[in-house]
């Protein structure tokens, strides 16, 4: 099995929601196809950070995908947070 660390890796080099948007969509891919997905971007003293809240087709999707990805949950809604790259 791949380390979550290294299969969220692609998610680093995001640098706009959109393009954020479409590594999660691929990301989560084998694990279900994602049903909705928010995000919530944020700043700090030159860091930025995007929240995404994203649900799949199943709860059993949601569980293999936390459990491979090490994600846990935020309500009923699966949570990432990523630390988005400073270019611009």
């Amino acid at each position: 099995m791949i380390a979550a660390a290294t299969r969220l890796g692609p998610l680093a080099g995001c640098r706009d929601v959109d393009g954020l948007k479409t590594v999660v969509r691929e990301m989560c891919a084998e694990f279900g196809k994602v049903t909705r997905i928010d995000i919530v971007t944020l700043a700090e003293a030159e860091k930025r950070h995007a929240v995404c809240f994203l649900r799949l087709e199943s709860e059993a999707q949601e569980s293999r995908l936390m459990a491979s990805l090490g994600l846990g949950r935020f309500g009923n809604d699966v949570l990432v947070v990523v630390d988005l790259d400073e270019q611009r």
